[in-house]
């Protein structure tokens, strides 16, 4: 049972009897004083109410056991699975992890960056928001603390860039719709929140020229990251006005094929291979969810273990050499095709 209530070290250092320095020391790296010291304060830990204030304890530290971690909108399926494994890379490797969602506003996403100044981290993961985010704050961040880009690559930001090849993504899903159907209608926002989404657009219009094919683009109404309901309702209203010349949809992202499919369900268009089914559909990504949509989502698939462990890997370089080139680096994933039963 514990007596009373210890509010800080040094008044743990009094009650255990033991110096201030070889108590913080402890809570460092327990392994790092005598085993018979260790007994004691684990003794004294039992015996009274005590936890130490592990981010104040870093704040005197020159080079702090914080990262930061900050992704533009954590509801998002892929945001909520890369973040859940660079945690633990940072966990595993005796960080802190602190994980921050700027939801989508550049207020947010720049007092964010504010924050992470005043807690001194070792350094940051950051997926900027991109087409909104406040390019010069990003790179007076970046300059002034060690810091990784990955998912949204603000072109000349940062010394590294991480990602998945957005080329690669739609070579993939075009050349296999073309091979094994009628060709792709490549289905969007007008107003993509992620840059990411651009340069698939991009991707998809080179790949159709180069195939000899005519692209048709549908862009449909809505601007943040409410993507299935975009996806739902530009949906709805597409089909409805016959704006696909062909059966076979490819839309730019797993969250607005799950709106799409939704449509196509209200409208009473069976989704799936061969000729039995009205529509093809087909996105990129592979959200968590997409295996489990009706039908499961055919798509191209983030290599989220190799993204995930590549950021860290490269700042945990950055943290260790702080002379690091100055010429921007990027290192981009291949992607791998999902068949399942959309397309």
């Amino acid at each position: 049972m514990t007596e009373r209530k210890i509010r800080n070290m040094e008044e743990f250092a009094a009650v255990s009897g033991i110096s201030r320095p070889t108590v913080s020391k402890y809570f460092q790296d327990p392994d790092s004083v005598r085993s018979t010291t260790r007994k004691r304060i684990e003794a004294a830990l039992e015996r009274y109410d005590f936890r130490p204030n592990i981010f104040a304890m870093n704040q005197n530290r020159k080079l702090t056991k914080i990262v930061g971690v900050v992704v533009p909108y954590l509801a998002d399926p892929f945001f909520a699975e890369i973040a859940r494994k660079i945690e633990r890379r940072c966990i595993d490797a005796g960080f802190w992890p602190i994980l921050f969602s700027a939801h989508g506003e550049q207020r947010l996403e720049n007092a964010i960056l504010d924050s992470l100044r005043v807690l001194k981290p070792a350094g940051v993961l950051l997926a900027p928001l991109g087409r909104v985010s406040d390019r010069v704050a990003i790179e007076r961040f970046c300059t002034d603390v060690p810091t990784v880009l990955f998912d949204s690559n603000i072109e000349g930001v940062g010394k590294v860039f991480v990602g998945s090849d957005n080329t690669d993504f739609v070579t993939q899903s075009v050349e296999y719709l073309v091979r094994t159907g009628s060709s792709p209608v490549f289905f969007e926002m007008r107003n993509p929140a992620n840059p990411n989404a651009n340069k698939r657009r991009l991707a998809y219009i080179a790949n159709m020229e180069r195939m000899g094919l005519e692209p048709h683009i549908v862009k449909i109404e809505g601007e943040g990251w409410d993507f299935e309901r975009i996806g739902y309702e530009g949906g709805l209203k597409a089909i409805r006005e016959k704006a696909f010349p062909t059966n076979t949809v490819l839309c730019s992202n797993d969250r607005l094929a799950v709106g799409f499919l939704t449509a196509c369900f209200e409208e009473g268009l069976s989704v799936g291979y061969g000729q039995a089914h009205a529509m093809r559909v087909m996105s990129h990504d592979d959200h968590p969810v997409s295996r489990f949509t009706c039908p499961p989502l055919t798509t191209v698939a983030h290599d989220y273990d190799a993204v995930s462990n590549k950021a860290v890997e490269v700042l945990f370089h950055m943290l260790e050499d702080a002379d690091m080139p100055v010429t921007r680096e990027e290192f981009l994933y291949p992607t791998k095709l999902i068949l399942r039963k959309s397309a």
